[in-house]
């Protein structure tokens, strides 16, 4: 190490108050040129980036093949919404059509994919398939109050079928 960049982390590491905060910045972009890691993409591997991601190449590929490094081409692709396995028409699939109506979905980058284009259309297809519901916590029962056999969904503590059974159950009797 150089006596400049020794004499630059000096002076880094002694501006660490709030006041210095833009000769902070400026030392430790001095710094970053002066380790050889502040020069920036061209044009040319920018395209080729988009191009590539198009293509559905992998930030590692691309990294590689232009010789630069993988955060890099990840911070590049997340800030241009280049984002996914390969953002062509690949992705757009059985998933690029609202499964009530038809009609064409947009997604979100780095969200959940959509399956409904509307709350409307999402009530009407779950009421139309009730089938499809994956229900994992149906729990069978016997009232302790009438013995009624009875299933309870998501609540595997439940003792009575109804309200009124608990509250037969709980009344006082008067004999």
């Amino acid at each position: 190490m150089g006596i400049i960049q020794s004499l630059l982390w000096v002076l880094f590491f002694c501006t660490q108050t709030v006041r210095f905060y833009f000769l902070r910045w400026l030392i430790a972009k001095a710094l970053s040129f002066a380790l050889g890691g502040g020069s920036s993409m061209t044009y040319q591997q920018k395209e080729k980036i988009k191009q590539m991601r198009g293509e559905g190449f992998s930030y590692s590929k691309i990294a590689a093949t232009l010789g630069i490094s993988e955060n890099t081409v990840k911070s590049f692709c997340r800030r241009n919404n280049l984002g996914g396995v390969g953002m062509g028409i690949a992705n757009q699939a059985d998933d690029a059509f609202c499964r009530q109506c038809g009609s064409l979905l947009t997604h979100t980058p780095r969200a959940k994919k959509k399956r409904f284009c509307s709350d409307k259309c999402r009530m009407a297809w779950w009421n139309a398939h009730p089938e499809a519901i994956n229900r994992k916590a149906i729990y069978s029962f016997t009232c302790a109050n009438c013995g009624t056999a009875f299933e309870s969904y998501g609540n595997k503590n439940r003792k009575y079928c109804s309200r009124a059974c608990y509250g037969m159950s709980k009344a006082v009797r008067y004999e």
